[in-house]
């Protein structure tokens, strides 16, 4: 065979069953980092996988997404494997992304400095011991009994659920599991990580992407962590921490009152928010949150909350205030910045807020995403004497926005879009994925972009985020969960046809791979039960709303 390996950017020809680790070898690859995998047509293959047709190899280190996703996997079944071995009775769950780490607990279990030092000196013996992952192919009956005898029963359906007749499984020693992504060749390869006391759980943490020779500090974000803790709360009194129980509703015929159950929460929040922006007198608020997270459209049912206790809200999206294309910042990368502060016209959003806080009408811009022209077409507004300015924005919890405006007169709300299901209890679901899925729907619907165009995009807008929004959230006076718990069903037939469409050739198509993976879970609901209200309503139509 002739293969193409992107590394050394050279074709070389190659006998039939050769592994990518024999293949590292024998081409004395050398990367930055130890190598921890390889995409083969630009999908994920783990080290220990067999060439036998021709194709194009790219390895990639702990720097890459993939790279990461490889080794905090397998840190979950080391974990895994820790915990079963002191605790055989115990439960593991992998919970959520925070604080720069995956927080996890363990059902019935108090945790103390003690039993932390016992788990991460038992992790620590079984990576010494340099056991083999092994991946294997098992029919799903054998699936099925596996799972069985280690205490996961019905919650590994979920993969029982794609109708094949094999299922891939991991084995660690004595330990059988299931992973979504490939995992490492052995346990020698986890050669750093962090284990800490967080909480009522533990963070687990690997090295930092940019700089894999250290464990990044944690970061205390005490508001959002609150947020994740009430909404698993409420998807285990709701009877859903996993996707397998979702579906079940699905196929119970209870999704339809589970739709309303969620959308009334979200619908009583925003009234609570409300009643509590008049008791603080403000009178302006400020709504910020990254890419997708439905900042607009929280604008917009916070405002008809406080049109029912008797203000007249006065709404503004800074997306309206971007700078000219032209005079848009660039990245590192030579990409548009968008996610700067720079991107925003802020002179003219200052002058705006002046002129509107003294009593003045003003002409509001509307932005053009496709020309990237600022453009007026008489959109007039002023206030009144019950008014109250609603304004929505990636930049919002930034100081610098409004440094002009008295804090005292304002009310900050982060909003994001926090997944509380997993896929069963060793595989959260990123917490980006929901935003990013959102994304490139909303992407394709209203501003003409492909799904290769917003996944070329998406690591740009995630260090932005990083940069720009992020470190304010903790600003906030309170914090709002817009998922959603049944979104992603719903999301499943737009996103489909969209992601299928990335060229295998491209780069991008390993992760529009992995996210049709993922989406596949979800067993489809149609969008004619969403209220016209609805949050997802911004990314599919239909909204009661003018966006």
């Amino acid at each position: 065979m002739t293969i193409h390996l992107e590394n050394q950017n050279k074709s070389i020809d190659l006998e039939y069953g050769v592994s990518l680790i024999e293949l590292a070898q024998k081409e004395n690859v050398i990367l930055p980092y130890p190598i921890l995998g390889a995409l083969i047509n630009n999908q994920v293959r783990s080290l220990g996988y067999k060439i036998h047709k021709p194709c194009n190899v790219e390895f990639f280190d702990i720097t890459s997404s993939y790279g990461s996703g490889v080794y905090m996997r397998s840190l979950y079944f080391i974990m895994y494997k820790a915990i079963k071995d002191l605790y055989p009775e115990k439960k593991l769950n992998v919970l959520h992304s925070i604080s720069g780490g995956k927080y996890c607990e363990i059902e019935n279990l108090p945790l103390t400095k003690a039993v932390l030092i016992e788990i991460k000196n038992r992790m620590d013996e079984i990576i010494t011991a340099n056991l083999p992952f092994i991946r294997r192919e098992v029919t799903s009956t054998e699936a099925i009994e596996l799972f069985k005898s280690q205490g996961f029963d019905k919650e590994k359906s979920i993969i029982l659920g794609t109708n094949k007749m094999y299922i891939t499984v991991y084995q660690l020693d004595n330990m059988v599991n299931y992973y979504y992504g490939t995992l490492l060749p052995s346990t020698k390869y986890v050669t750093l990580y962090g284990l800490e006391l967080y909480e009522q759980g533990l963070l687990l943490k690997i090295p930092n992407s940019k700089r894999p020779e250290i464990i990044s500090q944690t970061k205390e974000v005490p508001k959002l962590f609150q947020v994740y803790q009430q909404f698993k709360e409420w998807g285990n009194y709701l009877g859903i921490p996993h996707i397998y129980n979702l579906n079940e509703k699905i196929d119970s015929g209870e999704i339809a009152e589970l739709i309303l159950t969620t959308e009334a929460l979200q619908e009583k929040v925003w009234a609570n928010i409300a009643d509590e922006i008049h008791r603080r007198k403000a009178k302006m608020i400020l709504i910020s949150g990254p890419s997708s997270s439905g900042k607009t459209t929280s604008c917009k049912r916070l405002s008809v909350q406080l049109s029912v206790i008797g203000y007249v809200p006065v709404q503004i999206s800074v997306d309206d205030f971007f700078v000219e294309r032209e005079d848009t910042p660039r990245d590192k990368n030579g990409a548009f910045d968008f996610e700067a502060l720079e991107a925003i016209d802020l002179q003219l959003f200052n002058k705006t807020l002046d002129e509107l806080l003294a009593g003045k009408e003003v002409e509001l811009p509307v932005c053009n995403f496709q020309s990237g022209k600022k453009e007026w077409k008489g959109k007039k507004i002023s206030m009144q004497k019950n008014s109250i300015l609603v304004i929505e924005g990636i930049h919002c919890l930034n100081p610098k926005l409004t440094d002009s405006i008295s804090e005292d007169t304002k009310y900050k709300i982060f909003v994001s879009a926090l997944t509380s299901l997993s896929v069963d209890s060793q595989n959260p679901i990123p917490t980006t994925d929901t935003r990013l899925i959102r994304r490139i729907i909303r992407d394709f619907n209203y501003r003409g972009y492909s799904a290769l165009d917003t996944l070329r995009r998406w690591q740009s807008v995630r260090d932005g985020e990083e940069k720009n929004i992020f470190p304010y959230q903790e600003n906030a006076d309170i914090m709002f969960n817009t998922s959603l718990i049944y979104e992603l069903s719903v999301l499943r037939p737009y996103a489909m046809p969209i992601l299928v469409a990335v060229p295998e050739y491209e780069p991008e198509y390993a992760e529009a791979s992995r996210l049709i993976k993922f989406i596949s879970f979800f067993k489809p609901i149609s969008d004619k039960m969403i209220p016209g209200t609805s949050i997802l309503r911004e990314f599919v139509g239909g909204s009661r709303f003018s966006y």
